[in-house]
């Protein structure tokens, strides 16, 4: 066990205990209370008044000025930390809701037909935890991703017109991407 001290976690209760504030609903003095999503500022008449305010302001405050014009209204674009994670976002918002990827690195295209509709092609993608994934380029009116990497190939038992790479201990095999079938190929 660490003797160190995170001041971090406590920085959230002691910013709200320098000043009382008092609901704007009933004027009873808000508290701090705890969820499973971190501290927050709660009326102290609950259940009767219902008001809570977040104490973490994730709302995309700016952490940057880029200097660069917006390609759509001609404003400055900003780097901002939103709630899931870093943006670039238009200084002219909420009048221009121009946003884009930090990371300048486009979606890479596999070339591969899409499987489920025929007119998309399969592009990577990264979730917002960060893991790569691979979906049509026509969402959302086709919805076929998968996890593994695609490959070009039909399955020797059901024939469904795409396989993935699976890593196992034994080495890197060859599976049907069809969720119904996954039959790893010889």
């Amino acid at each position: 066990m660490s003797g160190k001290i995170n001041e971090q976690l406590f920085s959230a209760h002691e910013h709200a205990l320098e000043h009382q504030e008092s609901c704007p609903n009933c004027g009873i003095e808000l508290v701090i209370r705890n969820s499973k999503r971190g501290p927050f500022l709660g009326c102290g008449g609950y259940p009767d008044c219902d008001y809570i305010k977040p104490l973490n302001h994730n709302d995309g405050h700016i952490v940057k000025y880029l200097g660069q014009p917006c390609p759509d209204c001609g404003e400055e674009l900003l780097l901002r930390q939103g709630r899931y994670g870093m943006f670039i976002g238009c200084s002219g918002y909420p009048g221009c809701q121009h946003i884009e990827s930090p990371e300048k690195k486009k979606a890479e295209n596999t070339q591969l037909a899409c499987p489920d509709c025929g007119k998309g092609h399969l592009v990577e993608r990264k979730s917002r935890y960060g893991k790569v994934f691979y979906a049509c380029d026509q969402y959302p009116s086709c919805r076929f991703a998968v996890n593994n990497k695609p490959v070009a190939g039909s399955c020797q038992q059901c024939g469904f017109r795409l396989l993935i790479e699976k890593k196992l201990a034994s080495g890197t095999k060859l599976q049907c991407a069809d969720r119904k079938c996954h039959h790893y190929q010889e």
